[in-house]
């Protein structure tokens, strides 16, 4: 570890992270609106569920507070930018909930100078169904869109009910911001590929199948692909995924069953939001 917090393959030079010869930029505090604690519970109370729900844990289940966890993050550099919890009728508390994270501190910079932020995804809950999951994340300037990385090495990381240290949290932590290399390399390789006007379409129906059985429904391709600013108007696969994930995400396009032409709706529910954006980064990934 140097004296950043950060591995050792790692240095720091007037602002700028290097990691594996890929420069990580440091940034101004202001690009990151981190919540305080009382926001947070205001959107998601089950973070501070103090025990965890005995009718569903076993005696062996060790309870580790998400609070702790946010407190130990907020040590390592990380601090919250967005929590959601499942609605629950039963077992309110207890029930999953993911907490996003963000450090000021890092600042991805791919080809054509657009910028991501890595993020981290925590999810958790306290009814013993759960364990502490971390994926890696990346935040859009350009768009504000949250992408979640679809990386199997990212996927295994976490932390079961069984005892908590902060050293572990470490080493997880750790690992990501190492492996941030590898999300600029596929960031590079989507914006290197090219794709002819068939290659779009194809992706955008297989997106869409990603979140909606698309038998006996209408959809306008064309203007499914169309993008909403100008940043994103070149054939690489890096703008036609962007503009495909913004709209299958917050719904931004219509679709026809039948004789009848409906609006799709923003995904609320966090664990689909996921879903579909890990299934949509690796379908990316295939074209590229």
């Amino acid at each position: 570890m140097n004296k950043f917090g950060y591995p050792r393959i790692c240095s720091y030079i007037h602002g700028i992270i290097i990691i594996n010869k890929v420069m990580i930029y440091s940034i101004n505090q202001d690009k990151n609106e981190f919540l305080t604690k009382e926001e947070i519970l205001e959107r998601a109370s089950s973070v501070f569920t103090s025990k965890a729900d005995s009718k569903t844990t076993s005696k062996h289940y060790v309870h580790i507070p998400t609070e702790k966890v946010i407190d130990d993050m907020h040590t390592l550099g990380w601090d919250v930018v967005d929590v959601k919890e499942v609605k629950a009728r039963k077992n309110v508390g207890y029930q999953k909930h993911m907490v996003v994270f963000g450090n000021n501190d890092l600042v991805v910079e791919g080809q054509d100078g657009d910028t991501v932020m890595p993020r981290i995804l925590m999810t958790n809950s306290h009814d013993g169904k759960n364990s502490f999951k971390f994926q890696a994340g990346l935040y859009r300037f350009v768009c504000s869109n949250g992408l979640v990385v679809a990386d199997a090495e990212f996927a295994s990381m976490k932390i079961r009910h069984m005892g908590y240290d902060i050293s572990e949290l470490s080493t997880i932590i750790n690992d990501i911001v190492e492996k941030m290399p590898l999300t600029v390399e596929c960031m590079n390789k989507l914006k290197a590929k090219k794709l002819s006007q068939e290659e779009k379409e194809k992706f955008a129906l297989e997106a869409i199948g990603l979140r909606f059985n698309t038998e006996g429904k209408n959809f306008e391709i064309k203007e499914f692909l169309e993008p909403t600013r100008k940043e994103d108007s070149d054939d690489s696969m890096w703008s036609v995924y962007n503009v495909v994930q913004e709209k299958l995400i917050h719904g931004l396009f219509d679709y026809g069953v039948g004789a009848k032409s409906r609006k799709a709706r923003k995904i609320k529910n966090f664990q689909q939001d996921i879903k579909v954006n890990q299934d949509l980064y690796n379908l990316a990934l295939s074209y590229a």
